[in-house]
């Protein structure tokens, strides 16, 4: 049984996620996949595969990621075995974010997460603030969970804040970018962990892509 789970923590697009999975899963032809939505620690360190979601603001992900007690309990189940952040849950990796007036993050990844800016401006046109929609992605690094995925393709954005990448020698870690107003980090990943910005739930055949990669994935790099 390949068994993944949704790390519940109050603040996920979860049914959402979890059904995608369970269409990739059985379209693919993996029905020995089991897809678990808990908040039970337990049940999260048996799982051969982890996400983490997020929406919303990060000051509150990270008061409920601690309150609950996951902040260890992510750090531990994100180093053996394929994890999956999605949106808000790639910020949360990160080791600050400047929202709410600041929060440090879990620190898996080094960087900050910034505001877009009020305005936010290219060649002389307001752009709108949150980034909601699509966007094209580019493949900065190859990855397995990029498999069968154009370069440039477009995936479905919705954030205010995004990673930024700090310095050239961070530039490692950074799997796809795109371009709003200014680059960004849309994909993060080192080792087993695999992180975006992006919706793939929402992102019709490229996201469904990318989760049939995730549930596919031996954690390689």
């Amino acid at each position: 049984m390949n068994t993944v789970t949704i790390i519940d923590y109050g603040m996920g697009n979860l049914h959402s996620i979890s059904k995608a999975i369970k269409h990739v899963a059985s379209y693919s032809g993996l029905e020995n996949t089991k897809i678990l939505v808990t908040s039970d620690a337990a049940t999260i360190r048996e799982a051969d595969r982890v996400v983490l979601p997020g929406v919303g603001a990060i000051r509150d992900c990270m008061t409920e990621i601690r309150r609950l007690g996951f902040e260890e309990l992510i750090k531990e189940v994100s180093q053996d075995r394929p994890f999956l952040g999605i949106c808000v849950g790639m910020q949360a990796l990160m080791t600050h974010s400047e929202e709410n007036n600041g929060v440090d993050c879990i620190d898996l990844f080094p960087g900050h997460v910034r505001f877009f800016g009020t305005p936010l401006m290219e060649k002389g046109v307001k752009l709108k603030v949150p980034h909601m929609g699509w966007n094209q992605v580019k493949q900065t690094r190859n990855h397995p969970l990029w498999h069968s995925i154009d370069d440039e393709e477009r995936f479905y954005f919705v954030h205010s804040f995004f990673v930024e990448k700090e310095s050239d020698d961070d530039s490692g870690y950074v799997m796809g970018e795109a371009h709003y107003g200014k680059e960004i980090s849309a994909a993060i990943g080192k080792n087993n962990i695999f992180a975006v910005q992006f919706h793939p739930e929402k992102s019709q055949h490229a996201g469904l892509a990318l989760l049939n990669n995730f549930v596919r994935w031996d954690g390689k790099p």
